[in-house]
C-alpha cells in the first residue's frame, strides 16, 4: 500500500498534540494557608467554568493568585478554540510562560502579560524561572491536555497539585482516536518521546491499536521499519500531523511499505493498527512461534542465547514468585540472556530492571534481547556481580531499592546473598536458583536460617527413543524464594 495523503478542511478543534516534556521526582508540599482556603474553591469554580465554557458560557475564572500556577491548555486553533476559564486566567496573568510555537498563538490577542520562552533543559530550568515570578501571577501553556505526557505533570512534581490549576483542552490523543474511530477501550498509548523507539515493539498484538506520541519526524519512518523487520509490516500505518490545526493532515499507509527516508512534521501523532505479516522477512517471533504474550515464559526460542538461559518452565516458575508489579524494580544477577529481567519488564511498561552480567558478549546479547523484545529501557551492568553489587548499594545509582531480586547464577559466592538480601526493601521478593550441590547446600541452609519455600523443580520432556518416543529429564533445579521483613537477618 503507498501511503496517501489527505488534507482535511479548516476546523475549530480546541486541541493540539500533546506536550511531551520531562516530569520530575515528586516533591511533596504542605499547603501554606492561603492554598488551604482558596483550593477547594479555585477547584470547584474552574469545574464550573470549564463546564460552562464546553456549553458556550462565557463565565469567567479570575487568574491564579501569585504563588500558584495556572496551566492552560491550548491548540493549534490559538485563542479562538479557548474557553471562558482558560482566557480569564490568560487575561489575568502577568507573566506568560511557554514554548515559542505556543507563544505565537497568543499573538494579536488580548493578552498583555510578558512573554517567556519555557527554559532549557526543563527539568533544572524550572524551579529557578518560576522562583524568579513568585510574586506574579503566571499561565504555564501546554499543548492539549497538560495532564497527558505534559507538563502540568511535571509542574505538580515540582510544586504539589494545591499551587497548580489545571484548565485543559482537548488531548492529541483524543482528537486522533476521533478521527479514526477508535474507542479509548480499544487503544493503547505508547509514548517514545526521550525513548528508544523500540518500546513500541512490547505493545503491538493482532488486531491491537496503538497510537505512538512523538515528537520527532523521524519516528515513523523507524518505527515503520521496526515492525517491518519483526514481522508486522501488515499492519496499517496513519500519520496525523497537526491535529485541530488548519493544516491538519492525515498520511495513509502500511509499515511495510512506508518510505524509510520519509519525514513527517514534528507535530503529529502515529496510529498503527497492528497485523500480522506472514510473508514478510520475519515472523513475530523466530518462525513457528507466533506472536508473543505478555504473561511469564516466552519460549526458549524468542531469546537469543549461547546455553546460558533460564529455560521457558523455570523462568515462569521464577517470575511467578518474582511477581512484578507495576512500577517495580528488579535486580537480575547473573542475567545470562537477559530472559528473566526482560520477561519482568514486559508485564507492564513501569517495571524496570537491572540485568548484571560479567560476560562482556552476553551483555551485549542481552541488550539486543531486551530492545527485540520491546524492553529496551532494561539496564545492563557488566562487571563480577558482588563488585556491582556493591557500587549499587553504595549509592543512589538506581534511584530506588529494589523490589525483587533474581539470582540466577553465582549463589555461593561469598556474600553474594547476603548483599542482595539486605539491599531488599521491607516485603521484597528474591528468588534463587542453583543446579550444584554446593548451591543446594547454601540454598538450605538459608531455608533453615530465614525460612520462605524451597523446591526442586525438573522437567521432562518427550524425545525420540530409537522408533519409539520416551522422557528426556533436564538438570533438576533448586530453588529457593523469600519475602524480605521490615527486621532484615
Amino acid at each position: 500500500m503507498i501511503p496517501q495523503r489527505h488534507r482535511r478542511p479548516a476546523r475549530r478543534e480546541r486541541s493540539a498534540p500533546v506536550a511531551h516534556l520531562p516530569t520530575l521526582t515528586p516533591v511533596p508540599t504542605d499547603p501554606t494557608p492561603a492554598d488551604r482556603a482558596i483550593g477547594p474553591a479555585v477547584g470547584r469554580a474552574v469545574g464550573r467554568a470549564v463546564d460552562s465554557a464546553t456549553a458556550g458560557s462565557t463565565a469567567p475564572v479570575g487568574p491564579a493568585a501569585p504563588g500558584r500556577v495556572a496551566v492552560v491548555g491550548i491548540g493549534l486553533d490559538g485563542w479562538s478554540g479557548l474557553g471562558a476559564a482558560a482566557r480569564a486566567a490568560l487575561l489575568g496573568a502577568q507573566v506568560v510562560i511557554g514554548s515559542p510555537r505556543q507563544l505565537v498563538l497568543l499573538a494579536n490577542t488580548p493578552v498583555t502579560a510578558a512573554r517567556r520562552e519555557l527554559p532549557r533543559p526543563l527539568r533544572d530550568g524550572l524551579p529557578a524561572m518560576l522562583a524568579d515570578v513568585a510574586d506574579r501571577r503566571v499561565v504555564v501553556l501546554a499543548s492539549g491536555d497538560p495532564l497527558v505526557s505534559g507538563i502540568g505533570t511535571t509542574l505538580i512534581d515540582l510544586f504539589g497539585a494545591g499551587r497548580v490549576r489545571v484548565l485543559p483542552a482537548v488531548s492529541s490523543v483524543a482528537l486522533a482516536r476521533a478521527r479514526l474511530g477508535w474507542s479509548a477501550e480499544s487503544t493503547e498509548v505508547v509514548t517514545v518521546v526521550g525513548r528508544d523507539h523500540a518500546a513500541v515493539l512490547a505493545a503491538v498484538a493482532p488486531g491491537r491499536r496503538v497510537l505512538v506520541l512523538s515528537s520527532d519526524g523521524r519516528s515513523p519512518a523507524v518505527i515503520a521499519g521496526l515492525l517491518h523487520e519483526t514481522g508486522w509490516g501488515a499492519s496499517e500505518f496513519t500519520v496525523l500531523e497537526h491535529l485541530g490545526g488548519p493544516d491538519e493532515t492525515l498520511i495513509a499507509g502500511s509499515a511495510g511499505t512506508w518510505p524509510a527516508e520519509r519525514l513527517v512534521r514534528p507535530l503529529h501523532v502515529l496510529a498503527v493498527h497492528c497485523r500480522v505479516d506472514p510473508g514478510g522477512p520475519a515472523a513475530p517471533a523466530p518462525v513457528g512461534i507466533g506472536p508473543l504474550p505478555r504473561v511469564g515464559g516466552l519460549p526458549d526460542e524468542a531469546f537469543e542465547h549461547d546455553g546460558q538461559l533460564t529455560k521457558r518452565d523455570l523462568r515462569a516458575s521464577a517470575l511467578a514468585r518474582l511477581a512484578p508489579q507495576p512500577g517495580e524494580l528488579l535486580w537480575d544477577v547473573g542475567a545470562g540472556a537477559g530472559s528473566v529481567a526482560i520477561e519482568w519488564c514486559r508485564t507492564d511498561p513501569t517495571c524496570a530492571a537491572v540485568a548484571i552480567e560479567r560476560n562482556t558478549t552476553r551483555a551485549e546479547r542481552i541488550t539486543r534481547n531486551a530492545t527485540r523484545l520491546g524492553v529496551p529501557a532494561v539496564r545492563v551492568l557488566t562487571g563480577v556481580a558482588d563488585d556491582v553489587l556493591a557500587d549499587l548499594t553504595a549509592g543512589p545509582a538506581t534511584g530506588q531499592a529494589p523490589d525483587a531480586v533474581f539470582v540466577g547464577g553465582g549463589a555461593t559466592t561469598p556474600g553474594l546473598l547476603e548483599m542482595c538480601w539486605r539491599a531488599l526493601r521491607p516485603g521484597g521478593r528474591m528468588v534463587v536458583h542453583g543446579v550444584t550441590l554446593e548451591t543446594e547446600e547454601r540454598l538450605l541452609g538459608w531455608y533453615r536460617e530465614r525460612g520462605g519455600e524451597l523446591v526442586r523443580l525438573s522437567v521432562e520432556r518427550v524425545q525420540p527413543l530409537g522408533g519409539f518416543a520416551g522422557w528426556t529429564p533436564s538438570r533438576a533445579v533448586v530453588q529457593w524464594t523469600g519475602v524480605r521483613s521490615v527486621d532484615v537477618r
